[in-house]
């Protein structure tokens, strides 16, 4: 029986890894088409040293950088795999096809795809386990044949020793996203471990399916949040890897206001009437972290979060086409708003709010925080323009170039505040709120200090930093953490 280190397996797992039919996308990964590359210089027993020294080269590089890239990224920490399978594992779970999609939008039955699209994806996932796990066979005849050839004096240990150890994501996944560890990461991390015992054109199909139904497909199923961006070619999303790892149960203070908040969300994700939400308050208060919070709260049921930018208000229309057709729900997030008098993009927001052409998907809702009460910047001149003045002083502005209706122009400033069904409105703690957080907070981190020098330590931090918050409470609680844990350790 021949093996599959001799030339006939390796012209035809060649020939066949070009013939994905579902994931034929995986052919446009650089690391795929170089181990294509280096079947092929194998496939032709060497006669060209030249070729197959530089398909090796260019395979070895291309893994390596792939390594290096996805630290963070899910590896197999309890499975030995191979680098290069692993990578492979990376790009199943990670496809977007028409089988992937198909899953994110159905259950986990086979009822809901059509048989012939399971079959076609099976053949597909067979192939590339195929493809996966040749991989230690052909870094050994690759370095056999180049050793023949005399062009080996500088070969890898890959290519001696069959195999590769590259770093772990001990580092890549921090330690302080744990939060986030608990959902797309961990999940990928968990899928690949199950694939990597299993035939993954049998248990492996089904899942992928459980898996694509409960996380998504493609960008979506990656990422739960995301960055609206702008290059050369228009706008885009980003996925944020690590996105702020603030959870739910992190949150102290405001239960009352962060429930409406959190109820709100819910009734959005049940399908059910739901409002835009403006997030109004004082610096601090913990506006932003709650927004952020509910990814960790609903993003394994499907909700995402997207940041867009104030500056790129008037790419609304491009954001909604890009994601209306998503069997996700998705917040746009725009935090700290606010306009100035002479900024017109105020009259963006209104549209993607209410009153456009183009109605906001049914997947879509806005959440925007903002110290700033009515969001646009209004002067006494505004309200004497509005009627206040006598009429012969509006003639007067008139005459100077000044609007004649200033008062449409004031209400329509006051009405954008109006278009968030929702406000809610975080008011500023006093001094026993402060403390109450602190005192929370402290107990969490469990902080080894007497409760009455914790409250004079606080106090005197509120003094002379940032004032009574929650975003005050935290930064001393972590500053007093640090101290307390240097005292503790042994100078060097």
């Amino acid at each position: 029986m021949k093996t599959l280190e001799q030339k006939e397996p390796f012209c035809h797992l060649q020939k066949r890894g070009r013939h994905l039919i579902i994931y034929q996308d995986l052919l446009a990964d650089p690391l795929y088409r170089a181990f294509l590359n280096l079947l092929e210089a194998l496939c032709e027993n060497g006669s060209n040293p030249e070729l197959l020294y530089r398909a090796a080269r260019d395979f070895f590089v291309l893994l390596v950088e792939a390594g290096v890239s996805e630290l963070g990224q899910a590896p197999l920490e309890d499975h030995p795999s191979d680098p290069w399978t692993e990578h492979v594992l990376n790009l199943i779970s990670a496809a977007d096809n028409v089988f992937t999609r198909q899953a994110a939008r159905g259950g986990t039955g086979v009822d809901y795809l059509e048989e012939s699209l399971l079959q076609a994806a099976r053949q597909d996932l067979g192939l590339l386990q195929a493809v996966a796990e040749a991989g230690p066979a052909v870094y050994l005849a690759a370095g056999r044949r180049l050793t023949e050839l005399g062009v080996s004096e500088k070969l890898p240990d890959l290519f001696t020793a069959g195999q590769a150890r590259f770093p772990s994501d001990s580092t890549g996944v921090k330690t302080d996203q744990r939060a986030y560890r608990s959902g797309p990461v961990e999940a990928r991390r968990e899928l690949k471990r199950r694939l990597a015992h299993e035939r993954w054109d049998g248990t492996g199909l089904e899942l992928l399916k459980e898996y694509h139904a409960a996380y998504g497909a493609g960008l979506f199923g990656r990422f739960w949040a995301f960055r609206w961006v702008r290059g050369k070619d228009g706008g885009a999303l980003e996925g944020i890897a690590n996105p702020d790892p603030v959870g739910w149960a992190d949150l102290v203070g405001y239960e009352k206001e962060r429930a409406e908040i959190r109820q709100n969300t819910e009734k959005f994700l049940r399908g059910l009437p739901a409002n835009n939400v403006l997030l109004y308050g004082a610096r601090g208060t913990g506006k932003s972290s709650t927004v952020k919070g509910l990814l960790h709260l609903f993003g394994h049921r499907g909700l995402r979060l997207i940041e867009l930018p104030k500056r790129y208000l008037n790419d609304y229309q491009e954001l909604l086409k890009r994601v209306e057709d998503e069997p996700y729900k998705f917040i746009i997030f725009i935090d700290d708003l606010s306009f100035e008098a002479d900024e017109v993009e105020y009259k963006e927001l209104k549209g993607l709010l209410e009153g456009s052409l183009q109605a906001r998907p049914a997947n879509v809702l806005v959440y925007a925080t903002s110290n700033r009460r009515h969001l646009v910047k209004e002067y006494f001149g505004d309200r004497d323009q509005a009627g206040t003045s006598p009429p012969s002083q509006m003639m007067g502005r008139t005459a100077n170039g000044e609007e004649v209706r200033g008062g449409d122009t004031v209400q329509e400033k006051l009405s954008l505040a109006e278009r968030f069904g929702l406000t809610v409105i975080f008011f500023s703690p006093d001094q026993e709120d402060y403390l109450s957080i602190v005192h929370e907070l402290a107990a969490r981190r469990g902080l080894d200090i007497e409760e009455g020098e914790l409250r004079r330590l606080a106090l005197r931090w509120a003094l002379f930093q940032n004032g009574t918050s929650g975003r005050t409470a935290r930064q001393f609680v972590d500053h007093l953490y640090g101290e307390l844990a240097l005292k503790k350790e042994p100078q060097r």
